[in-house]
């Protein structure tokens, strides 16, 4: 649904005749409308009452001041890339994204275009792992990475659109990638551990592979809001699977050490049925 300005609104930059960024009492947005910047210079005006398809604030400080060191960098065709790009993100997921997503993704972006055109490798550690997280998120990244690929001509390898991918995550989150990778990459210690202490290779393209490391994002996600899931069977399930229920209470210990948080009897619970489960795949191989 459209939207209407309530002021008027100083263009500071046009990326495209659809494209805008203005000035808008101390903070900057970035607004999408049909033909907005037809025309239109930094310092012109688009009058109030003006119907705008979509509205992107940037109001913390340190974001504009870095989103306006991008716009001083980067040609207008490829801010209005990375800005369609993120417009269909949002639109897509039907929400809002943290405006960090407007500094980070284009920085990111521009600074693996430079990478991919020198013949560097780029290497993604947490590829398998935010495939499996995050399915939704890497889908979009295809789409960013083949609006990318026709803007620069450089063909986008599958690890970028993983690191993509990650970006997309946090942007819809607490907007800090950091947390995300670190996340992404508890999962993966998790995973290799099980593969240490049951003696076996899990298949990154199994289901039980996707459930486990679903269960993992899910169970760190009530871990981190005090949220966790009860377990009736608790009890019977540390009797039951003694060998596992310990490996899931040193994983416990894990994700304790690593994210400073406490991991009740039941999350241990439910990790040892995922875990009984890789251990009951060994028997049968």
């Amino acid at each position: 649904m459209d939207t209407v300005l309530n002021n008027d609104e100083i263009v500071l930059k046009v990326f495209n005749n659809n494209i805008v960024l203005v000035n808008s009492k101390e903070k900057e947005k970035i607004l999408f409308a049909k033909g907005i910047g037809f025309g239109k210079k930094s310092g012109d005006v688009i009058p109030k009452n003006t119907k705008i398809d979509k509205v992107f604030a940037i109001e913390n400080d340190e974001n504009r001041a870095n989103l306006n060191e991008l716009v001083g960098k980067f040609d207008e065709r490829f801010l209005a890339v990375c800005e369609e790009a993120i417009y269909d993100v949002s639109k897509q997921l039907e929400t809002e994204l943290n405006e960090r997503i407007h500094i980070a993704l284009i920085d990111h972006l521009s600074f693996a275009i430079e990478r991919l055109k020198s013949k560097e490798e780029i290497e993604n550690p947490f590829l398998i792992e935010t495939k499996t997280l995050y399915p939704k998120e890497f889908s979009l990244a295809k789409l960013i990475a083949l609006k990318i690929e026709k803007y620069s001509n450089v063909k986008i390898p599958e690890g970028e659109v993983g690191f993509i991918a990650l970006h997309i995550h946090s942007s819809i989150n607490d907007g800090k990638l950091s947390n995300t990778i670190k996340n992404t990459n508890l999962s993966n210690i998790i995973v290799k551990f099980v593969e240490q202490r049951l003696d076996i290779h899990i298949d990154r393209n199994s289901l039980d592979y996707a459930r486990f490391c679903t269960h993992i994002k899910f169970a760190i996600q009530r871990i981190m809001v005090n949220a966790p899931a009860h377990n009736d069977l608790s009890k019977m399930i540390k009797k039951t699977y003694k060998e596992t229920y310990s490996i899931a209470e040193e994983i416990g210990r894990i994700i304790e050490r690593e994210l400073n948080v406490k991991v009740t009897k039941d999350e241990v619970a439910f990790l040892t049925i995922h875990i009984e489960r890789f251990k009951l795949c060994k028997k049968i191989q």
